[in-house]
């Protein structure tokens, strides 16, 4: 290195990081063995955290804004550098740039089926995958559990991690979630909710903040699935000795090279199975219907009364053919007598005539 470029180096007045990448995570600002100018200017900008590491111990972490780097503004590096009355000369310091903006559309799944315990269906292998979402919440952490002196650190080189955290816990936190497997189609939103519930506190543990799990499918091996898809159709078919009939017809149609003895066997299973299917069970016959007959005893309406109490009430003088009677259907009230189905119970019945008498016996 040449002089000028000596010279040229102890100058770095401006420290700032601008990132067009999408994946950059931690980036530690290059000096190229220069010093840091005292007085410089430092720029945090939004969504960035920066860290000063002086001799590889954690100093002065800033938040968003503009710095002259001075005294006031570094106190815990001016200890260390044991500036008691201030300084003014260069020094050395490693500064990183955190970025604390969201990483989203990070992909998880499994890749092999979880075991679950299903209320209906009982043990079921299940497949699921999905998105989530991160940012850094501890830089300071992040730095001592994560990425320690990284210079370039991406998304990528812990992303596995990540996803193998989400894998791991998916199994145990859905059996907790106690969603049957047909309910969670659903329930992808609260799912999704619970799981992160779940797991954002061993995010924590690395300072990162788990802000959210999408699950965006959930799927149950091929034997399963045609299990239900016939379960599905069965419960579609409806009226099976209709269906049965369509099916007959449509082979016949179909299969032109069919004998009649197929054909005719074919009918006699459909009609078999229909009639197993459809025959009624034996059915017990309902009771009579009562008249419900409803009778006027003074201002009062007693009912409603069978053909058999209104007998009675006839025997005992409390219903004549002048009483006002009425029936479900009727308009008005009428008098018994007028009733065609009651006037019977009035009539004069006439004792049946006196059977002719025997011819006297003679005897010879």
């Amino acid at each position: 290195m040449g002089l000028w470029d000596k010279l040229m180096g102890e100058f770095v007045d401006v420290i700032d990081w601008t990132d067009d990448s999408s994946d950059t995570m931690v980036y530690r600002f290059e000096r190229h063995g220069n010093e840091i100018k005292f007085g410089a200017k430092l720029t945090v900008r939004e969504s960035q955290v920066a860290i000063f590491v002086n001799e590889g111990e954690v100093a002065d972490i800033l938040t968003p804004g503009m710095y002259v780097l001075e005294t006031q503004n570094l106190p815990l590096l001016s200890t260390l550098q044991h500036w008691d009355h201030g300084f003014n000369s260069p020094f050395k310091a490693e500064v990183y740039f955190f970025n604390t903006k969201q990483f989203t559309n990070l992909k998880w799944g499994t890749r092999n089926p979880v075991m679950i315990r299903d209320s209906e269906f009982g043990g079921v292998r299940v497949r699921a995958f999905g998105t989530y979402g991160v940012r850094i919440d501890d830089a300071r952490k992040f730095m001592q559990e994560i990425m320690g002196t990284d210079r370039h650190f991406t998304v990528d080189e812990i992303s596995d991690q990540l996803r193998n955290m989400i894998v791991t816990r998916f199994s145990s936190v859905v059996a907790s979630a106690n969603i049957p497997i047909l309910d969670m189609a659903a329930n992808y939103e609260q799912l999704g909710q619970f799981v992160t519930q779940k797991i954002a506190p061993e995010y924590a543990a690395y300072g990162l903040k788990l802000t959210n799990i999408l699950v965006e499918n959930i799927s149950l091996p091929s034997e399963v699935e045609d299990a239900l898809d016939k379960r599905t159709s069965m419960g579609m078919i409806g009226n099976l000795d209709k269906y049965l009939q369509y099916q007959t017809a449509q082979g016949i149609g179909n299969g032109s090279s069919n004998s009649a003895l197929d054909m005719g066997m074919g009918f006699a299973v459909a009609n078999k199975m229909a009639e197993a299917l459809n025959k009624p069970a034996a059915a017990t016959p309902p009771p009579l219907p009562d008249s419900g007959w409803h009778v006027a005893i003074g201002q009062e309406s007693r009912g409603p009364l069978g053909l058999q109490q209104l007998q009675q009430m006839v025997q005992n003088g409390q219903l004549t053919a002048t009483t006002l009677v009425w029936q479900a259907g009727m308009a008005n009230w009428q008098t018994a007598g007028e009733t065609s189905s009651l006037s019977g119970l009035f009539a004069e019945q006439a004792p049946p005539p006196i059977p002719p008498s025997a011819p006297p016996h003679r005897t010879e």
